[in-house]
């Protein structure tokens, strides 16, 4: 399963391990990517997608999903995210 977050495409990073004594091993930063289901007013119904903690914050500060998706430009929206900023899209050319 990819770590990797529907909203923003953050991903897993890598980095060194640095001891006391300077030796660096290579390790894994891993985002803190939640299963978890958001409110679209536009579809009427719950959107499950997997997003990183600082992605749900960023939905929650702009407004919900609708207007987090509604007001950011394409290229620095993950597929998963465009796919469902179509569906808005076209929920609400629709009313």
């Amino acid at each position: 399963m990819a770590r990797r977050c529907d909203i923003t495409g953050k991903g897993v990073q890598s980095g060194n391990n640095v001891s006391h004594a300077h030796n660096k091993t290579r390790r894994r930063f891993l985002p803190n990517i939640q299963h978890t289901s958001l409110m679209s007013d536009a579809l009427g119904e719950m959107v499950r997608m997997r997003v990183s903690t600082r992605a749900i914050r960023t939905v929650e500060k702009n407004g919900g999903l609708d207007a987090y998706l509604l007001g950011t430009s394409n290229r620095k929206l993950a597929p998963e995210a465009l796919r469902v900023k179509r569906r808005i899209e076209r929920a609400v050319a629709a009313k």
